[in-house]
């Protein structure tokens, strides 16, 4: 079971000019029949007026304690939502119903019905059916609360509780429009170690680190070590033990964008949701690893973390996995030492239009550098250390990506051939190299990039497509060293 609510707590990187206009702060003359009606009166009259500009900011949420709870009333224009005192004291997941209080100090009001609780009063014209809220993560919601209320049931010992079903944002967004990427603090980040030797380091603001003394990790970044042992080829020598060592460092950011069409027809005109960052790697194969009909993959890590980002006054929670892995396939006949830094950028998601309806994005720019390349007797292998992020909302996964950096040796006849220090990109470079044979060799590196968008992305209120749209293979390779006698 996760944790909840894991936040991340970073700082705005994208605003727009004008937080969607509200009129229902809580106050104390709100708890009776009549108030509520002003209030909900006071909403539908800012809603008219704010047309001009229907921009929202797009930020990190504030502190878990701050974050609000959103509400568009059933009827409100262009399905406008402002910020309210209410929040989820508790859902069933399995049942979808939800109890729901105020915040602030317990108060009872005779004759309205409402129910007193730790967390507050409802009252009527609080909540009611048709209503659709928003919330940050909560007790038995991990993934956060997107619902419509389609039933008042009553109160409860702390609420009042309500039948809930599955909404899409739309009905939260309306006709507004944002845009922004906003980073995952790393510190929020929860990890399942697969095996032994991993150890995770993050750095943020405030000189805040964590992870084994002397690891340097750029400000908001995680890195994730691994050292361990693969099969060996049979019938290697010992001196030919297999074995991948190195590290992952990535600084992930979310991106999401709407665009609500003016007309209100039954899709957003735009919508745009995925994951991208920074990505340094450094790792090493060395050995012989074993002969396989399928590549080897091993997870080492999964880290899991459900940023929030403030979209105007509209908690959406996103939900980011990542799994970090290393895979090996060869032949089990090529010895190998060799080591390589990596360094770029990747994006990876899933964009809706309404003439192409969703379609995917798929980019990475990558530059390596060998640090030290040694072949031994013919054959070919190939390593990854990568990883595979998910990333949706409310707790439907939307997309999937896959970003597989790798190395891969070859050699030709019985060769011993070493190679210094040298760099290659994408349009690729060579290294001066020493060998013993009359043999050619050549050590390639290179990065995969793949995944799927998924169905669920129709939480935007986009129509359902029928089947999950790969996202399609972003493949570059280049060479890091060769030799020839």
């Amino acid at each position: 079971m996760r944790k909840w609510p894991a936040r991340a707590v970073v700082p705005a990187l994208a605003a727009s000019a004008l937080l969607l206009a509200s009129g229902c702060s809580a106050g104390p003359d709100q708890d009776s029949p009549s108030s509520a009606g002003r209030a909900r009166g006071a909403e539908a009259s800012d809603a008219a007026t704010a047309d001009a500009d229907r921009s929202l900011a797009v930020a990190a949420a504030p502190a878990a304690d701050a974050t609000p709870t959103a509400v568009a009333h059933s009827g409100a224009a262009g399905g406008r939502a402002h910020k309210t005192a209410l929040k989820v004291s508790s859902y069933d997941n399995k049942t979808h119903r939800a109890v729901i209080s105020r915040t602030g100090k317990a108060t009872s009001t005779p004759g309205t019905g409402s129910t007193p609780s730790a967390g507050g009063t409802t009252a009527p014209g609080d909540i009611a059916v048709g209503d659709v809220i928003a919330s940050a993560p909560a007790p038995g919601a991990p993934d956060g609360l997107l619902a419509e209320v389609t039933k008042m049931i009553g109160g409860a010992d702390d609420g009042t509780e309500v039948q809930t079903a599955p909404t899409t944002l739309d009905a939260l967004l309306g006709d507004g429009r944002a845009k922004g990427s906003v980073p995952v603090d790393p510190a929020s980040f929860d990890i399942d170690r697969l095996l032994p030797d991993v150890k995770m380091s993050w750095a943020r603001s405030g000189d805040v680190h964590s992870g084994p003394e002397g690891t340097k990790v750029p400000l908001g970044s995680l890195r994730v070590d691994v050292e361990a042992k693969v099969p060996t080829a049979e019938g290697a020598p010992v001196s030919a033990d297999a074995s991948v060592s190195g590290f992952v460092q990535v600084a992930p950011e979310v991106d999401f964008s709407y665009g609500g069409s003016a007309a209100r027809e039954s899709a957003p005109g735009s919508a745009y949701l995925g994951v991208s960052g920074d990505w340094t790697s450094r790792w090493a194969l060395k050995g012989r690893a074993a002969a396989a009909t399928k590549p080897l993959r091993v997870p080492f890590a999964k880290l899991h973390a459900d940023p929030v980002l403030q979209v105007g006054p509209i908690p959406v929670v996103v939900n980011l996995d990542l799994t970090c892995y290393f895979e090996i396939s060869g032949d089990g006949s090529v010895t190998v030492d060799i080591e390589q830094d990596l360094r770029g950028d990747f994006k990876a998601g899933g964009v809706y239009g309404p003439a192409k309806g969703w379609t995917p994005v798929n980019e990475s720019t990558m530059t390596s550098t060998p640090v030290r390349t040694s072949v031994t007797t013919a054959g070919k292998v190939k390593a990854v250390l990568g990883a595979q992020a998910s990333v949706g909302l409310y707790g439907a996964v939307g997309v999937t990506a896959d970003l597989a950096p790798y190395l891969r040796g070859e050699a030709e006849g019985s060769v011993k051939a070493t190679s210094g220090t040298g760099s290659g990109k994408a349009a690729g470079a060579s290294t001066a190299a020493a060998s013993t044979a009359a043999v050619s060799w050549a050590v390639h590196g290179g990065v995969d990039l793949s995944g799927t968008l998924r169905i669920q992305l129709a939480v935007f209120g986009t129509p359902v497509f029928q089947r999950d749209i790969p996202l399609g293979t972003l493949h570059r390779e280049w060479k890091l060293a060769d030799g020839k006698a």
